[in-house]
């Protein structure tokens, strides 16, 4: 069976994602819970791969973090 994914931009409105920032799959629009996997991209970036339980759609989200800056 081919995948087919989708790329979704995301903008937290806090510095990190909560319960109630969490997708909702954009086909049938059943509760995501936990992502499939993630990935550090580069300049802060960390992509997400979601996978629906309920009818198997996939798609990315993207999340910009502050960095954490030591003294």
């Amino acid at each position: 069976m081919p995948a087919l994914a989708e790329v979704l931009s995301t903008t937290a409105s806090r510095p990190d994602p909560r319960g109630c920032d969490l997708p909702t799959c954009p086909v049938c629009a059943d509760s995501m819970v936990a992502a499939e996997a993630s990935a550090y991209l580069f300049d802060n970036l960390i992509s997400y791969l979601w996978t629906c339980d309920n009818c198997g759609y996939g798609f990315v989200t993207k999340h910009a973090v502050k960095p954490i800056v030591c003294n």
